[in-house]
């Protein structure tokens, strides 16, 4: 978990892969999510999608039996960089979280973050 000033997200984020599929106009891509909160996710990604663009995400949580459906959208890229230490991908911000689906990342987050020591 990163803390500090520098941090500007609203929500705890758990560095945790997670496998997910996502979908956008014309097509349906799989990645690993590598880290998760209640506000949104880092899709680890060679080809990034550009910033703004929607996407629907299914993503297997395992406190729940069957994917769970996220609608979100691309807030920020980082592009590959020859030997850089920082992975490649996309922030994704989900948008339309109905209560149920909050409650259940929140959960899971809590949950990690407690297994994990944080």
């Amino acid at each position: 978990m990163t803390e500090g000033p520098e941090n500007r997200r609203r929500s705890r984020r758990l560095e945790h892969e997670l496998p997910v599929a996502y979908r956008t106009v014309g097509s349906f891509l799989t990645d690993w999510a590598i880290n998760i909160s209640q506000g949104g996710m880092f899709i680890n990604s060679r080809k990034p999608l550009p910033v703004g663009t929607e996407v629907e995400i299914l993503i297997q949580l395992p406190t729940t039996e069957s994917p769970i459906g996220l609608n979100g959208k691309v807030s920020r890229v980082v592009p590959v960089a020859d030997g850089g230490t920082v992975a490649p991908g996309m922030g994704i911000e989900f948008t339309d979280l109905d209560p149920s689906k909050r409650e259940q990342l929140d959960s899971l987050v809590t949950r990690l973050h407690r297994a994990l020591g944080f």
